[in-house]
Order: C-alpha cells, then sequence, then structure tokens
C-alpha cells in the first residue's frame, strides 16, 4: 500500500506558464523524491506598464512516501 503526501509549490517565470510549472517540478525534484502528479490551482500574472513581466503558478504536487 502506498501512501502519499501533497505539498503546495508557488514558481514564476519571466517567459510563460508553462515554463513556471517546469521550474516549479524541477525544484520539487530536487528535493522530494517520487513525484507522480501536479494539479495546477492558479495562475496569475505580475504587470510591469502595462506588460506581462511575470508568470506565476501555484501547485499542489503529489508524491509518494518511502517505506
Amino acid at each position: 500500500m502506498a501512501i502519499a503526501r501533497v505539498t503546495e509549490i508557488t514558481s514564476s517565470s519571466t517567459v510563460s506558464f508553462e515554463d513556471a510549472v517546469q521550474q516549479g517540478i524541477s525544484r520539487a525534484n530536487k528535493t522530494l523524491r517520487n513525484i507522480k502528479s501536479a494539479w495546477i490551482q492558479e495562475q496569475t500574472v505580475k504587470v510591469e506598464k502595462g506588460d506581462i513581466s511575470e508568470y506565476r503558478v501555484n501547485m499542489k504536487v503529489t508524491f509518494i512516501l518511502d517505506d
């Protein structure tokens, strides 16, 4: 029987939402083992002088705990 845990992560990118997700997962993978999925809970942008300067995602990452 596997036991999973969910942790909330916020990440950002100046390129795109997809890049923000990838950066968040890549960083989480350095600390968490057995990542199985991520749910993108929220997407927001930072606007400066009328232009998007940063894409932000808030996601819930699910990983399986070691035995």
